[in-house]
């Protein structure tokens, strides 16, 4: 007790009386608290987004919009599902709104930095976003991305922020931009409002696909992402379809661009599926079946997708070897050690001559097409080093290291009657191949007149040589290279075309006969003309192909109806 409290000490002054009273018969309290009424965030959240709507400035009103997306934010962190949903809600609603704002004053140059908004500072972070994408980014909503009709349904899940596609042109800094379309890169990202320290608003731009959650307190809440508008962009940017046309006639752009090209960013555990077009066409064509595999998080998850551009008036011997030499150079930038497990259980997928390149790509010729073209060994072949070891890179192959299946759409792997016809016999005048191959082709014939075989010197000086003459049923090369096929232990699976009505069972481009081939795990036809790729119950037969265990059984449809019946046949064919 306090030594002013005893009266033996103190004079009888009123103070002192007055101490007396009061210290000494009072009972001890402690100090008043004062107890704070929690805050409603998600109450302010909804009064900022009222008064955003009615600033008269687009600028006044973007400022209100993202107070009220960070208030949305801090709301978010609840315990109580139905407000955090609507937080949620409100949140991708207001930062929806800032960003068209935002984009529509700037939609390129983006990086991380802070912007004045309203005279208030607003910190722009990309956050984890795609390393693929290079220097300033263009940002774009992606539900104002339009999808082709040929891409097939939009692939989109709703959640936290707001869906964008971020592009940027290609880089060249780097090896691996090689493997990159010319086009530019353009990958999913999502964006929000968080609300830092002192109430500073932070917009964050994030990869969906590397980072697809956003935790807010100790809740976890999944982006918002659209995975079909990055494909669109591409699609739409691109001039590969008119550039593979008038590559037949002579036109050498495509030349340029050929290659493997990834659509992803490089996973070193994920499948690869490689894309392989036909006659003419280019990776455009494989647009829906693409939007399909990347809207299915399952295959997603398992496989990346590889295109192919390649010259299509070469021969297709020819063809094999410069995709092989694409695949070469692409695991060269990628991979260069040879250990990454995505170098196993590659799948190809090939339509039309490509679906004969890629089953070329996965058998061993022996010396089944050096013999059916030339009758001597390869040191008697008179010519230049170089001439001599490109024929025979082309007629001499091996499998493709790490091919595990192979899925082939309307191949004429016994050939087209077309190429014989009226319109063949003109598309072999006007379709002319250049490149090394050819080019080396010819000097060799011409250099060894009486050492190539008399059937195929009676056809190259009559027909010549390109994708058209050697699609041929009876051109001798390639006559021969319809008995490989694919090495032991890869498995594949054809689907082909069937018009009702046609005279000749096929798709109008490609017989039945043509396209069906003994031993393949599977086989579908489908009502359809030449463009297998786009129609439905293909790609669904593709997808099943995709999604089945090491084990998978196939069902054979009688090529003669092209229908299932009683005659359906099913086995299971161990991988071996």
């Amino acid at each position: 007790m306090r030594r002013d409290c005893f009266p033996a000490y103190r004079s009888f002054f009123t103070v002192g009386w007055l101490c007396l009273l009061v210290a000494c018969t009072a009972p001890i309290r402690p100090p008043a608290v004062t107890r704070s009424v929690p805050h409603d965030d998600l109450a302010e959240a909804k009064q900022l987004a009222q008064q955003a709507a009615g600033e008269s400035g687009p600028e006044r009103s973007a400022l209100g919009w993202s107070r009220c997306a960070a208030a949305a934010y801090r709301a978010a962190d609840t315990d109580d599902e139905i407000k955090g949903h609507e937080a949620v809600t409100l949140g991708t609603t207001c930062t929806d709104k800032l960003l068209d704002y935002l984009l529509s004053t700037e939609p390129q140059h983006w990086h991380s930095t802070t912007i004045d908004l309203a005279g208030a500072p607003l910190t722009v972070e990309l956050r984890g976003i795609s390393p693929s994408l290079s220097g300033p980014i263009r940002l774009t909503l992606a539900d104002r991305v339009n999808l082709p009709r040929s891409m097939g349904p939009r692939f989109a899940s709703p959640g936290f922020g707001v869906a964008l596609v971020a592009a940027s042109a290609r880089c060249s800094d780097r090896p691996i931009c090689k493997v990159y379309p010319v086009e530019g890169i353009f990958r999913p990202a999502t964006a929000w409002i968080e609300s830092g320290e002192r109430g500073q608003l932070r917009l964050v731009v994030s990869d969906p696909l590397a980072h697809p959650i956003v935790v807010i307190g100790f809740h976890t809440y999944p982006l918002a992402m659209d995975i079909s508008a990055p494909a669109a962009m591409l699609v739409e940017s691109s001039r590969l379809n008119r550039l593979a046309v008038w590559n037949l006639l002579g036109g050498k752009q495509i030349e340029l661009r050929q290659g493997v090209y990834l659509l992803q960013d490089y996973d070193p555990n994920k499948t690869p599926i490689v894309m392989v077009h036909g006659l003419g066409a280019s990776p455009l064509i494989w647009a829906r079946l693409t939007n399909q595999i990347l809207g299915s998080p399952d295959l997603r998850a398992r496989y990346q997708i590889w295109q192919v551009i390649y010259q299509t008036n070469a021969p297709e011997l020819v063809d094999r070897l410069r995709v092989q030499q694409f695949l070469d150079n692409a695991w060269s930038q990628l991979d260069p050690d040879g250990r990454d497990a995505a170098r196993h259980g590659m799948v190809f997928i090939g339509h039309s001559m490509g679906g004969v390149v890629a089953r070329l790509l996965t058998a061993d010729s022996g010396d089944v097409l050096w013999d059916a073209a030339i009758t001597v060994p390869f040191d008697q072949v008179r010519g230049s080093e170089r001439d001599r070891t490109l024929v025979h890179n082309v007629l001499d192959f091996k499998p493709y290291p790490g091919v595990g299946k192979a899925i082939f759409l309307a191949s004429p792997h016994l050939g087209s009657p077309l190429s014989d016809d009226f319109i063949g016999r003109l598309a072999r005048r006007i379709v002319t191949p250049h490149g090394p191959e050819p080019d080396a082709l010819r000097r060799i014939v011409d250099a060894n007149p009486s050492t190539v075989q008399s059937d195929l010197l009676m056809d190259y000086r009559k027909e010549g040589i390109s994708s058209i003459s050697t699609l041929s049923t009876n051109q001798p090369v390639s006559h021969a290279a319809q008995a490989l096929m694919p090495a032991k232990g890869i498995r594949y699976y054809t689907i082909a075309g069937n018009l009702p009505g046609a005279s000749v069972p096929g798709d109008g481009v490609v017989p039945l006969a043509s396209a069906i081939l003994a031993g393949a795990m599977s086989t579908i036809i489908v009502t359809s003309g030449h463009k297998v790729y786009n129609n439905d119950q293909a790609i669904a037969q593709v997808i099943k192909i995709l999604r089945e265990p090491p084990n998978g059984c196939s069902t054979v449809v009688p090529p003669a109806t092209g229908q299932s019946s009683p005659d359906q046949q099913t086995s299971c064919i161990a991988t071996q």
